[in-house]
């Protein structure tokens, strides 16, 4: 009887996450095209990202003059307010992860970058306070 209370608590607990719009976290695992040792993940024929551990969100990647590099890289730093001498620009909540600049920022999802990887601002902040200095980033095509 009591395993039975058990799994008629989870089945309500899991309901009233529903009906508040949460999922349970299980729920919220989603698998990607990287291997598991990614913090973030991102596939450039998707144009999707994704923290470990969670769904993907759009993202935006360079131009074809200015392509996302592909590979393996790791977290360098953060900057919540950079700007752009480059490119004359803001790239709020950056998380730099290539030696060449290349970095997750909010950006708009409609224009292509110079290399970066655009993100709304709801993902960039989640990006910016998930990811830290050392963090495995893999970008695939």
């Amino acid at each position: 009887m009591a395993t039975l209370r058990t799994i008629t608590g989870i089945m309500a607990g899991a309901a009233a996450l529903g009906a508040l719009g949460l999922a349970a976290p299980a729920a919220q695992a989603s698998t990607t095209p990287c291997e598991p040792q990614a913090k973030a993940c991102v596939q450039l024929s998707t144009g999707k990202a994704w923290l470990r551990g969670n769904g993907p969100v759009p993202a935006t990647p360079g131009l074809p003059k200015y392509p996302t590099p592909k590979g393996i890289f790791h977290v360098k730093y953060k900057d919540i307010d950079h700007y752009s001498k480059e490119f004359n620009g803001p790239m709020p909540y950056s998380v730099f992860f290539t030696t060449t600049g290349v970095a997750f920022h909010e950006g708009s999802l409609k224009q292509m970058s110079h290399g970066c990887v655009h993100l709304s601002h709801r993902d960039a902040v989640n990006f910016y306070h998930q990811l830290h200095p050392g963090d495995e980033v893999q970008v695939v095509a």
